[in-house]
């Protein structure tokens, strides 16, 4: 027997807010999802993303509670050239959402940069430096 990788899954405080944000960035979750407790959007690449509000934890787990302090687990998405990256970057910046670290050109040759969910997880948005 041998786990495969499945699947990411995160809590959210605001289920509306975070299907909104995760639309942004190309995830298709079903129409009705920012109301359920639980949400699933499958991205192409076959790991799917799922999204459990607070209340749904706490009803199987009673002694959950949030993190205190930063984030520690971030999501990273391809985009398809540094351009795209400063794009979708300016693009959610602009909608309101925090930037965590503005798009840069990193030592380990990618275009670079963090946005944060509304829960304040990170999403990494990173493409490869052309080659010169």
């Amino acid at each position: 027997m041998t786990p495969r990788f499945d699947a990411v899954g995160l809590v959210v405080s605001d289920m509306a807010a975070s299907v909104a944000f995760y639309r942004r960035l190309g995830f298709t979750f079903p129409e009705g999802s920012e109301s359920e407790p639980h949400a699933e959007a499958a991205p192409p690449g076959g790991v799917r993303l799922l999204l459990d509000t607070e209340d749904t934890i706490r009803s199987f787990h009673p002694e959950w509670r949030p993190p205190a302090g930063g984030g520690r687990a971030a999501l990273a998405l391809r985009c398809d050239g540094p351009a795209e990256v400063d794009a979708v970057y300016e693009e959610l910046v602009g909608a309101g959402y925090h930037g965590a670290l503005k798009p840069w050109d990193a030592f380990w040759g990618q275009r670079y940069a963090v946005v944060q969910d509304p829960d304040g997880n990170g999403v990494d948005l990173f493409a490869p430096l052309a080659a010169e």
